[in-house]
């Protein structure tokens, strides 16, 4: 996970938020065509119930804010999108004909390395799968016109997808810190919650590395600010981190907090030390709840084991 420097300081930020290999499959092989609301349910838990994006149970059944159900209404619910696979086919070379991340369509299907697959398996695609990634599938023996139209409509779509982030780089990146910062802090930082540590800081397999520590605890737990603080970002747009904080803090350190449930600050955000800001979950690139801990001394990742009591 080499995303949120680019997000933040434009340098590697989050290298490998690894959580080992305590993955399970979300693919069910059979998803209903419409479910009936129960008690409790709402669009967000069916959407994840079902793997399915929460935006197409919005459109497939023409709702409108403020999103609210009720118990026995009968909601349809949109086809998964699927590929067959083929002869010579890889895992990899699939997940780039779709454009989507390999470490997604792996844990979506319960797949573990080395990824074999058998002609005639099904998988199941990430719901980011878009339309016109579908339409290029199913058209590959059209014409060559067909062919260079939805080439154009892909390439249109990841200009403006990478613009989008570009602009997100920039203005999360106004809030970090220029200076050099010394590695050597007097203070330090307490434990942003209580539990055992399931993956270390550095080289974590091949090929990944960990700037931070996985704490392992209880969904809903209590997650802290390590110390006072303004909150720098707030939010789920960095792939595979789910629900992510960072505090600036005024010595220009910086923590990072991410895989969260439900976040409890905003960007610009004022916090105190043991502040609650958000509780612990299983968002982004993990399946089990846990924490995801960064320090950094402005732009250089440190352990953050040599950072707590």
């Amino acid at each position: 996970m080499k995303k949120v420097l680019a997000v933040l300081l434009f340098m590697p930020l989050f290298t490998g938020c690894y959580a080992g290999n305590n993955w399970f499959p979300l693919f069910n092989s059979y998803t209903p065509s419409s479910v009936i609301v129960k008690k409790g349910d709402t669009l967000y838990s069916l959407s994840r119930k079902y793997e399915v994006p929460l935006r197409s149970i919005i459109e497939e059944n023409n709702l409108s804010a403020p999103y609210i159900l009720s118990v026995g209404q009968n909601l349809r619910l949109p086809v998964r999108k699927t590929h067959t696979v083929a002869k010579g086919e890889t895992l990899y070379a699939i997940s780039k004909k779709y454009d989507v991340d390999i470490t997604s369509l792996s844990k979506l299907n319960g797949l573990d390395a080395p990824f074999t697959l058998n002609v005639g398996q099904v998988l199941a695609l990430p719901g980011s799968v878009s339309t016109n990634t579908m339409t290029a599938k199913s058209s590959s023996g059209g014409s060559s016109f067909s062919q260079k139209k939805i080439t154009s409509t892909r390439q249109t779509a990841n200009t403006q997808a990478k613009a989008k982030t570009a602009a997100t780089s920039k203005k999360i990146a106004k809030s970090a810190p220029r200076q050099a910062v010394s590695t050597y802090r007097k203070s330090k930082f307490m434990w942003p919650v209580k539990g055992a540590v399931v993956s270390n800081f550095g080289v974590v397999g091949k090929g990944r590395r960990n700037d931070g520590i996985n704490i392992k605890a209880s969904i809903g737990t209590n997650v802290k600010a390590a110390d006072k603080g303004v909150v720098a970002y707030a939010g789920n747009e960095l792939k595979g981190f789910g629900n992510l904080v960072l505090i600036k803090h005024a010595d220009g350190y910086i923590t990072a907090y991410a895989h969260n449930d439900k976040l409890y600050v905003k960007k610009g955000q004022k916090v105190l030390r043991g502040e609650k800001i958000a509780t612990v979950g299983r968002t982004g690139s993990v399946n089990t709840p846990q924490l995801h801990f960064e320090v950094r001394a402005g732009k250089k990742a440190v352990n953050p084991r040599q950072y707590l009591p």
